[in-house]
């Protein structure tokens, strides 16, 4: 592993680990994205995943949002997509302007049509190499978060072919073919496992697993299907990071709008952090968790197109939840999904320091 610069902000760190901390750190998901100007100049000249694919850009589009509002966030994180996985796993994926399979997964026998033995690291290496490049540019000034997607998002994307307001497709293979289904989100886990264990050889100082459709199960087939594969990821990194003397990092999980699985998740899931959307109120998603888990969240990023007294009240509501009167205390704030390409990058910085005035020790919330 190389040698980076040493930290100067672990705020975010201590926050996964379930430490009080001075204020709660803050980043947001999606923070290298089309609000900014500076990323819609350099995406008029590059593909999406041409991006993606070129350290030297992925780099510059994770430090936009670091320079843009330096001293107020916590955290960078590596500019990537979910579906590099599919696309490591023999995959075409096409983003125009929304992600598209145009040979999706029809039925189980369509699995043969998948790459057997995925070497990851030379699928995959210029994610890693874009990590490292980012890690020695930030210089220490916060750390860098990896990503994957989980296996659910990844299977109902690679059956559906791209989006899906009905999931379908994806739910026809669970409910028909629940073995095979099983065995394909097995499959993917294990592509993650490698991939979030890459991504932390080359530097990220935390990963975070993004199941974006969590919700659009029932909680007893959320526990049937992507639960397993959910804790295959968790046991799969530490794992592999003791066999080979690496130091663990904090894991996030963000589970999108699965909030009557927060118990479940935060007793058997195997991570250190679980996101929360923002369909739960902060108080209840702390009662109901404890102290077993650090909590990220939760605003709904339509409040950003608010104006900033709608901002300021909410964060302050926001910053009371998660707080209950004491010093923030395993909990790192930020959206409940992706900050939005309308958002003004200027009401985002408001969000950012009314999150530093309103969850300081000491501030009235």
């Amino acid at each position: 592993m190389a040698a980076f610069p040493p930290l100067k902000n672990d705020l975010i760190l201590r926050a996964a680990r379930g430490e009080e901390t001075e204020r709660a750190p803050v980043w947001v998901m999606r923070q290298a994205g089309r609000y900014l100007p500076e990323f819609r100049a350099l995406r008029e000249h590059h593909s999406f995943f041409e991006i993606c694919r070129t350290p030297a850009l992925a780099k510059e589009l994770t430090l936009q949002p670091i320079r843009r509002y330096s001293g107020l966030i916590d955290a960078a994180i590596i500019f990537s997509d979910i579906l590099v996985v599919p696309q490591a796993l023999g995959m075409e994926v096409q983003m125009n302007p929304g992600p598209h399979f145009p040979d999706p997964l029809v039925v189980p026998s369509d699995v043969e049509k998948l790459t057997k033995d995925v070497d990851v690291d030379k699928e995959l290496g210029y994610v890693y190499e874009a990590i490292t490049q980012t890690r020695q540019a930030l210089n220490g000034e916060v750390p860098l978060i990896g990503f994957c997607g989980a296996p659910w998002t990844l299977f109902s994307y690679m059956i559906e072919g791209g989006g899906t307001k009905t999931f379908q497709k994806c739910k026809t293979w669970l409910f028909k073919y629940p073995e095979e289904s099983k065995a394909l989100l097995n499959r993917i886990a294990d592509v993650c496992v490698e991939f979030l264990v890459g991504q932390i050889k080359a530097g990220a100082q935390l990963v975070q697993v993004f199941d974006s459709w969590a919700g659009e199960l029932s909680p007893h087939h959320f526990e049937e299907f992507s639960l397993p594969s959910l804790q295959r990821i968790s046991s799969g990194v530490r794992a592999k990071l003791a066999a080979q003397n690496i130091p663990a990092v904090p894991m996030t999980l963000f589970p999108k709008g699965a909030n009557t699985q927060l118990a479940a998740l935060a007793e058997h899931a195997g991570y250190d952090v679980l996101g929360i959307d923002w369909c739960i109120e902060p108080a209840d998603a702390r009662a109901i968790v404890g102290d077993k888990v650090a909590l990220q969240g939760n605003m709904d990023p339509g409040l950003l197109y608010g104006g900033r007294e709608a901002i300021e009240k909410e964060v302050e509501r926001m910053c009371e939840g998660f707080r209950g009167g004491k010093a923030a205390k395993a909990w790192i704030a930020n959206l409940g999904h992706g900050i939005t390409p309308g958002v003004d990058p200027e009401d985002l910085r408001w969000f950012f320091e009314c999150v530093h005035k309103y969850s300081a020790s000491g501030s009235k919330a």
